[in-house]
């Protein structure tokens, strides 16, 4: 039985990798930060861990609570939009610790904890991205701090490629997804996001490590 872990599973996105996963038979471990969600995970099948990404004790925490274990995908999905004003606005700084925290500073200190794992099945990393977190692709400054997060992220996860080599990493942009980031007038759902990252995922090969990838499968523009 394959082996998972879906860091920031609570809700949208993250829960619909956990319950595609649990479908399909794999074991799955997911996180999520409070105890209602834990209870919902684990009344799915998941095998539950409190985290908070933006905790480095929550994290250290996760490392022994997982020692041992062989992943054969890891999914980093937790994730805040903060601030919609573009580049006429200053953002706060608490508003800009915390989106980089979460988005950027979460997934460096996940890494170091989580890829050793993924090498010693040969497996996958996926992190959530964003099609706004391209550089070329740029056509408004609307959520800058949030583009620039996930600009960030992406730079973390290509850099760290060369590290892991026996892990294969992506970042991934989930499209424009119905959940509470996205809104009731985005263009997909979460089952069919899902659906389709986990179509790439499937696909990748170690070649394309460090690389961005949209969920039909093209690859994007740094």
């Amino acid at each position: 039985m394959p082996t998972a872990l879906i860091i920031g599973a609570s809700r949208g996105i993250g829960h619909e990798f956990v319950r595609q996963l649990l479908a399909d038979r794999w074991k799955v471990f997911a996180t999520a930060r409070d105890d209602a969600a834990l209870a919902a995970l684990r009344a799915e099948g998941a095998e539950a861990l409190k985290l908070d990404v933006a905790k480095p004790e929550s994290l250290a925490a996760l490392g022994w609570q997982m020692d041992g274990e062989k992943l054969d995908l890891a999914v980093y999905v937790a994730g805040v939009f903060g601030p919609r004003d573009g580049a006429k606005t200053s953002p706060t700084a608490q508003d800009f610790d915390h989106v980089m925290h979460t988005n950027v500073l979460g997934v460096m200190q996940v890494i170091p904890l989580v890829a050793p794992m993924v090498e010693a099945a040969k497996g996958k990393f996926g992190f959530l991205s964003s099609g706004m977190g391209s550089v070329t692709q740029a056509e408004s400054s609307y959520g800058w701090v949030y583009r620039a997060s996930k600009s960030a992220l992406n730079m973390a996860v290509k850099s760290a490629s060369f590290d892991y080599p026996d892990a294969t990493f992506v970042a991934l942009d989930p499209g424009w997804v119905k959940t509470d980031m996205g809104g009731p007038g985005a263009a997909i759902t979460a089952e069919e996001s899902v659906r389709g990252l986990l179509q790439v995922i499937t696909s990748l090969t170690p070649a394309d490590t460090g690389s961005y990838r949209s969920r039909s499968g093209k690859r994007h523009d740094w």
